[in-house]
């Protein structure tokens, strides 16, 4: 059984941008695998032992490769690997998210994605990954014009959003992407919007989508004006009672967010420049980040630093707090732009700019060793596995270097086809790397011991009283003559749902610290229903429900139909399929 929503005022185009389907989800299955980029420990590891020393092309330890370019990470889920990368080329290119047979690369299913409002350069396309859901096994992926998209295993769309049309996100020539994260129901992402009302100004938003349906849970403004976009991956934790997010933006901040009511803690300036690096989360006490721009307080240029955690606003305070100089616990001068740095036990292990592997003491900041691999290096981090790094390099070089105490050997060195932007990853001893020309596949005949998908263990929970009402969706979008349910639960002061199914009072309600004064031109009804009226205006403003104590926001917007429609049908197609889009033809 399916159930589509479809805004009936709005262009099919952009109705089909906020579709979203239910009812297939009844076919999901738990899944398990490499899920997200940075893997199961979100530090660039894996468990697995009796891994690959040496590769030859086309002989030893190559399985499989699939030519497709991409400059991102494949993910593995239950014998299939989702590759996200592109065919053709200058206006003739598409973006494909390719689902694989995992011992075979061969192709079970494709979806493309045209780029239809971005001004994105076609060098900068696929920078990113899709993220499997451990619970359902459904695939989520940004393209890089913005559409998030859930598919189901079999590459049917569940729901999709152009974040574009609906929620005003900017693109810029970068094009960088990304993965998201799967946070119990909740897939979360980010992008640089500038939408309305008090998120009209251009800012690194974070938003948190029901990961079954789409609708959207909460969005968050946690930094300053934005300087660059970022792909910076987000990573959780636990600390005093909050599920908290930690990541870069492209603001040049190191922010922290409740994971489940989107609440900015705290942000750090860390850099002029967009954070594009994903952070480490080391001892739950601090998280270590590296950029390559400039910095604030130096004339130097890039930093790797750890920074104190655990700052939040205290009731009442103005959110977020901002950290300053003293938050930092060590500091070193490396330059790193966009690779992440691995984290295997107290050690750090970052590839820098000037393509020097360096190894750092996490809890000092002691620099133990460097050793030169190459004169530069870009977007491709480690993956250690094993007792050994493996490390791509941006001009197609590819290492297997053995971990000692004071340093590294180096087991084998090989040339793959095209640049390596992408880390490598890894499961069931096999490693996937993705360059600019190919999907490689390498590993031994014999397999390696698989590793179990790591569970993250939920940390003891208190919940205390509802002190806050949140509003879902917290935006609606209304034409004259429609309405749209709300759901509103009860959250403790930690952001913990502590009732449901609430059924507040609303009222209109301007925020004193509005610039505008302007009200919705709806009603609220019975059971929490939004309503327009048909002959209600042009508007935008806010609603407050209240119960007891606890309060929340709802902001809306009513909007008329656009006076004329087009489906396109009556025009004729004259050119040929691109004939470089050799693997699919939809």
């Amino acid at each position: 059984m399916n159930f589509r929503f479809c805004p009936h005022y709005l262009s099919r185009g952009l109705q089909f941008a906020l579709c979203f389907t239910v009812g297939s989800m009844l076919q999901a299955a738990p899944a398990e695998g490499w899920l997200h980029w940075r893997g199961p420990h979100q530090n660039g590891t894996s468990d697995e032992k009796g891994l690959i020393e040496e590769v030859t092309l086309g002989g030893k330890n190559h399985l499989w490769t699939f030519d497709m370019a991409g400059r991102g990470e494949a993910v593995i889920a239950n014998g299939r690997v989702y590759a996200w990368g592109y065919e053709g080329s200058g206006p003739d290119l598409r973006e494909y998210l390719t689902c694989l047979e995992e011992k075979t690369g061969k192709v079970i299913w494709q979806h493309g994605f045209n780029d239809f409002l971005s001004d994105i350069v076609y060098s900068r396309y696929t920078i990113g990954s899709a993220t499997v859901d451990a619970e359902t096994g459904n695939i989520y992926l940004m393209s890089t014009a913005g559409e998030m998209t859930c598919f189901d295993v079999d590459g049917k769309v569940l729901w999709q959003h152009s974040m574009m049309e609906r929620f005003g996100m900017l693109t810029f020539p970068n094009g960088r992407r990304g993965a998201a994260i799967i946070d119990g129901d909740l897939v979360i992402h980010h992008c640089i919007t500038s939408y309305w009302g008090a998120d009209g100004p251009a800012r690194d938003r974070f938003f948190a989508f029901n990961k079954h349906d789409g609708q959207l849970v909460w969005s968050s403004t946690p930094g300053t004006p934005p300087k660059d976009s970022s792909f910076s991956s987000p990573v959780l934790g636990y600390y005093n009672n909050k599920r908290v997010l930690y990541a870069g933006t492209g603001c040049g901040n190191l922010v922290a967010i409740n994971a489940r009511n989107g609440d900015p803690l705290w942000r750090y300036h860390f850099s002029y420049g967009g954070v594009n690096s994903s952070l480490l989360l080391h001892n739950n006490d601090k998280v270590i980040a590296i950029h390559g721009k400039e910095n604030l307080d130096s004339s130097e240029v890039g930093r790797m630093a750890a920074i104190k955690i655990g700052s939040e606003p205290s009731a009442g305070q103005a959110s977020p707090v901002v950290l300053d100089k003293s938050a930092e616990l060590w500091r070193l001068p490396h330059v790193m732009f966009t690779s992440s740095p691995v984290l295997v036990g107290n050690r750090v292990y970052q590839v820098t700019h000037t393509g020097e592997l360096i190894c750092e003491d996490a809890v000092s900041g002691e620099e133990l060793w460097e050793h030169k691999l190459e004169n530069g290096q870009l977007h491709a981090s480690p993956l250690y596995a094993d007792g050994k790094l493996y490390v791509p390099m941006g001009n197609g070089n590819f290492y297997i270097l053995k971990v000692k105490e004071n340093g590294v050997d180096v087991l084998d060195k090989i040339e793959l086809a095209g640049g390596c932007l992408g880390a490598p990853t890894l499961w069931n001893g096999q490693m996937y790397i993705h360059t600019m020309e190919k999907l490689y596949c390498f590993g031994s005949e014999s397999k390696a011991s698989m590793a179990k998908t790591a569970v993250e263990k939920d940390a003891a929970i208190s919940k205390g009283p509802v002190s806050k009402l949140q509003i879902i969706p917290p935006d609606v979008l209304l034409a004259p003559g429609a309405r749209s349910q709300v759901e509103v639960v009860g959250l403790d002061k930690d952001g913990w749902v502590v009732q449901e199914n609430m059924r507040p009072d609303w009222a209109s309600f301007i925020p004193p610290t509005a610039k505008v004064k302007s009200t919705a031109d709806a009603t609220f009804g019975r059971r929490n229903r939004i309503r327009a009226d048909r002959d209600a205006g042009t508007s935008a403003g806010a609603f407050k429900a209240t119960e007891d104590e606890a309060s929340g926001i709802l902001r809306a917007r009513v909007l008329p139909g656009l006076p004329f429609s087009e489906d396109f049908e009556s025009f004729d197609i004259n050119e040929a399929y691109p004939a470089a889009h050799v693997q699919a033809g939809t």
